[in-house]
């Protein structure tokens, strides 16, 4: 049996490469359209790579443009980590949060210490935590005379700088990853208006403990048809110190209900203030603090709270292009194997390196995968390994799942306001300054499924984005 996988295996790796030469070798014409309004974008040719490939392997591209350069992919490349997540771990694969105690439980009181041990799980956000901590209270925990501590070393990461990459530290897209990841390390401020009372009034989710943000804010009467605007801007948000938020500005009644997201301006104590601050609104009571340190030998097992199943995890990570998610999925992976040592970015890219090798062949490019979400200036992938991976992945047993991860044009995810027929493709977005990218799934003529990958570097990629849809236009109306 395994003699016999070992030739199917090797088979296919040759047919992989004879395939890829072929395409190698051929560099059909672009759609005229295409080419036309890379013209009037005043974008050049080869600033695009492109290939269109029958989901059935063994055959010919049907397009193959500069398909063998290595160029950024943006957030294309978290196919290739949700991929083989599915494939490593499995769809049903669920990270774990533990709590443990050192203490005994008395009329509602822990004598002793409470510790919670993260494990990378990437949707332990503001309701899933409050879930979690009920569940303390259900083992009988009100009160805790001891300290509550948080067990972050599942990961091996230095302090990184969430401005490094753009000079935009709130941004959420920026947050770094942790192995008690809360609320994707983030902090979101709700408005609703209040037009009896003139104001709209203020949320915070998570309620972090210190941090107070002004209960309301004044609204801005309109006119019901007048349009929102940049609610954010009207707002002058000041979130220079961490504890203070503050608004300057007025919010817009035209808005309605509204949440603004932005990463906690100190993301090292987000986990402890809002553990802090949601045991407090739960009403439990803490004689010490939210500390940081790993669980000692002695502390006992008290629950094991679950994420989500892979497949859930990967479909969000996808369809709203989760950078902080995809690089949890990826530090995941070198988990594998390590029997529960501290993992950093060499075991995740070491993991990731040699289920490459296994799924494509050990000619096929290695990519520079970087933190494995995407966003980096130095990620590199050629379009046709990613689309050979991709037409793999279709003709595997996992391709409902990854299939089902993808936005879908016109419907939904990152895809929700594009100008492509509705359901007409499951694509992955990619989008940096300089990069714009489309890899998935078209639906053609008749019913026949093509692999389109289409990723474009350059300083002004974004005016690309007709000819992106004009060439998932053109493989949609292919004839068989």
């Amino acid at each position: 049996m395994l003699e016999r996988s070992g030739i199917i295996k090797l088979a296919g790796a040759a047919l992989l490469a004879m395939t890829l030469t072929a395409a190698a070798r051929a560099e059909p014409a672009l759609p005229p359209e295409v080419a036309s309004l890379l013209a009037r974008a005043k974008l050049p040719a080869d600033a695009l790579s492109a290939v269109l490939l029958e989901t059935r392997p063994g055959r010919a591209p049907l397009l193959a443009w500069r398909a063998e350069v290595p160029v950024n992919p943006a957030s294309t490349l978290k196919l290739v980590t949700t991929y083989a997540a599915l494939d490593r771990l499995g769809p049903d694969f669920r990270w774990q949060t533990r709590v443990y105690s050192d203490g005994p439980v008395r009329d509602g009181v822990l004598q002793g210490d409470l510790y919670l041990q993260g494990g990378g799980d990437p949707k332990l956000v503001s309701e899933k935590l409050w879930l979690l901590l009920r569940r303390v209270q259900g083992l009988g925990i009100r009160r805790i005379t001891g300290d509550i501590w948080l067990d972050r070393s599942a990961f091996a990461l230095p302090e990184t700088d969430p401005g490094a990459f753009d000079s935009e530290p709130l941004k959420p897209y920026n947050a770094a990853p942790d192995a008690l990841l809360i609320n994707y390390r983030s902090q979101v401020f709700g408005f609703m208006p209040d037009t009896e009372a003139g104001v709209a009034r203020v949320t915070l989710e998570p309620p972090l403990a210190g941090v107070e943000p002004p209960a309301s804010v004044p609204l801005e009467a309109s006119r019901a048809d007048e349009a929102c605007g940049d609610w954010r801007g009207a707002l002058r948000a000041d979130f220079s110190d961490p504890l203070r938020p503050r608004f300057a500005g007025r919010y817009r009644a035209a808005c309605g209900a509204r949440e603004w997201p932005i990463a906690h301006p100190e993301p090292a104590r987000l986990a402890a203030r809002a553990v802090a601050g949601m045991w407090q609104s739960l009403g439990g009571q803490l004689d010490g603090q939210v500390r940081e340190g790993r669980v000692p030998p002695q502390a006992s097992l008290r629950l094991s709270f679950e994420s989500p199943p892979l497949a859930e995890v990967v479909r969000e990570t996808n369809k709203y292009s989760n950078n902080v998610m995809a690089q949890q999925i990826f530090l995941t992976l070198g988990q594998a194997g390590h029997d529960g040592t501290p993992t950093g970015l060499a075991e995740a890219r070491q993991a990731l390196e040699d289920w490459w090798r296994d799924k494509l062949g050990p000619g096929t490019r290695l990519p520079e995968v970087g933190n494995g979400s995407g966003l980096g200036r130095e990620v590199r992938l050629s379009a046709s390994a990613l689309a050979r991976l991709l037409q793999q992945a279709w003709n595997s047993g996992l391709m409902p799942d990854l299939a089902a991860s993808l936005p879908v044009s016109g419907v939904d995810g990152t895809l929700r306001r594009s100008a492509l027929d509705a359901g007409q493709a499951h694509l992955k977005t990619g989008s940096l300054r300089d990069v714009q990218a489309l890899a998935g799934y078209v639906h053609g003529a008749n019913g026949q499924r093509l692999v389109l990958v289409a990723i474009v570097n350059h300083p002004e990629a974004r005016a690309a984005k007709p000819a992106l849809e004009a060439l998932v236009r053109w493989a949609a109306q292919r004839q068989p």
